[in-house]
Order: C-alpha cells, then structure tokens, then sequence
C-alpha cells in the first residue's frame, strides 16, 4: 500500500522538478533575480495603468480650455499646474502617454514583426536573396529618420498613422538583422538538416524550427525599439512633424520649453512630461537587458 502511494507523489515531484529545470524557468529565475529589470517592469506597470486610468484619476480632459488659469504653479486644483492656455498638465501628461505609448508599442510591433520575416527569409534562403535583402538592409539604416519623416509629413501631412510608419518603417532593419544572424547558425544544425532530409516544406520549417529560436532574441529588441520609438515620437512631435495639438503627446507638450521665460520660471510645464518620457525610456531599457541576460544559454541558473 505504500509503494502505491509513493509512486503519484515520487512522478509529481519528478515533474516539477523538470519544470523547474527547464530553460524558461531559468530565465525567469535570472530575471528575477535582476533587481533593476524587475524594477523596470515595475515602473512601466505603474504608467501603463495611469494612462489607462486617466479619466478617472483627473476631473479635466486634455483639451479642456480655461483662459483665467493660463500658466498657473501647481495647486490643489492642478496638481501639475496649467499650460499656455489654461489646460491642465497632469491631464495633458495622463492621456499623452497613452499617444506616445500607443505609437511606440505599435511601431516596435510592426517592426519586429517585419524584421523577423524578413531575416528569417534572408538566413534560411541564402545566395543572392541574402545578399539582395543585406544590401536592402544597409540601405535603410542610413536613412536619417527625423528627415525622412519631415519629408513625409510635407507630403502626406503630419498624423499618428504616418508616424507610425515612419518609425517602424526605418526600425526594421535592426530586428532583421537579428534574425538573420540566428537562422544563419542555426541552418548547419542536425535537427534542422534532419528536417530537410525528411521532406519538411519550407514554410513549415521555419514557423516550427526557426521561429521559436529567433522570438526570444527579437523579443530583446522589440523592448529597445519601444524605447527609441518613444523618443523618435517625443523629438518629431517637439518638432512639429508628428503629434500635432490639440492632441496632445509627451512630444508636443515639450514644445512649451522653446522659451527661456518657460524654462526657467515655470518648471512644471517641461519637468513633468521631461522626467516621465526618460523613467519610461529608461524602464524599456533595463527590462530589455534583463531580457538579454535572463535568455543566454551561458548564464549560470
């Protein structure tokens, strides 16, 4: 009667331990274990839920106009003070960041997915479709992305849509790259020349073999281009050629730092939106090394 009891309890102690030495449970250990990434997550959380929230965390819209409170400090009734024409900061601040994280996620997303295609193509084909979609590769990394996208606005005029494309459009490179690499290394593989042995179509072998290898190493980079894509959105909508107003964007909200009297005597037109695009950048940044250093093979568990 014992050994029967044993062996269900003896199987599921030999079942989570393999769970717990699996590679996802070590990059979930290592991550954890990085205290500035958690802390990274931490703060993204905390303005994601913000953004979301912001009708119910100020009385105020973000277009709301009250011209007898134009430029007034901080006080109980704006707790960020007003802006140039009377509108309140911390609402502008709350429903920007929905903007300016909204067209980050998405250009990041587009781009990584892209990119992704386009090296796994590149890695696994090889020849003169390597060599042609290298040559396409370096020549979009040595587009200047602030003058191409004032171009575009001249043509197509300055929106969100056009942003977006604009940041994902000369962002992809970095993913497909990436991905070419991988599939590269992976190509002289056992399992993989097994696979081309036994008939596997293409398209199924790089959905189920390649792929899954190249997701955790783009997954680094979609984190870093959330990033960059926050700032490129920040200083084309500072110069005018993204978010344009009323709609309001961390970008276009620190065009009111253009002037000496604002940058001196009225701190919290620029501190705020200032101090939040960098925590925020800064956050994306140390989760993606964290993401780096959880997902090598060669890091001790």
């Amino acid at each position: 009667m014992t050994e029967i009891d044993m062996r269900p309890r003896t199987s599921a102690v030999a079942l989570r331990n393999r769970k717990e030495a699996s590679p996802g449970a070590a990059a979930r250990r290592r991550f954890r274990r990085n205290a500035l990434a958690v802390g990274g997550v931490a703060v993204i959380a905390v303005v994601l839920i913000a953004v979301i929230a912001a009708p119910w965390l100020t009385p105020y819209t973000p277009e709301q106009i009250d011209l007898g409170a134009v430029r007034r400090p901080p006080s109980p009734e704006h707790l960020l003070g007003t802006d140039s024409v009377g509108r309140d900061v911390l609402t502008r601040l709350l429903h920007g960041g929905r903007v300016s994280l909204a067209v980050g996620l998405c250009a990041a997303v587009i781009a990584v997915t892209v990119g992704t295609i386009v090296g796994v193509v590149a890695g696994w084909a090889g020849g003169w479709v390597d060599t042609a979609i290298t040559r396409i590769i370096d020549g979009f990394l040595v587009l200047p992305a602030v003058l191409v996208a004032i171009v575009l606005a001249g043509v197509l005029g300055p929106n969100i849509g056009m942003l977006i494309g604009v940041i994902a459009g000369l962002s992809w490179p970095s993913s497909a790259r990436i991905a070419r690499s991988v599939v590269i290394g992976l190509r002289g593989e056992e399992f993989m020349q097994a696979a081309q042995v036994l008939g596997s179509r293409t398209l199924f072998v790089m959905r189920r073999h390649l792929v899954p290898f190249v997701l955790p190493h783009v997954t680094v980079a979609a984190t870093l281009l959330v990033s960059e894509a926050i700032l490129l959105e920040a200083a084309l909508s500072f110069l005018g050629v993204g978010v344009q107003p009323p709609t309001p964007s961390w970008g276009n909200m620190l065009t009111e730092a253009q002037s000496i009297t604002v940058l001196s005597s009225m701190p919290w037109l620029w501190i705020p939106t200032g101090l939040t695009i960098a925590l925020t950048v800064l956050a994306a940044m140390v989760i993606g090394d964290g993401l780096r250093d959880a997902l090598d093979p060669r890091k001790a568990r």
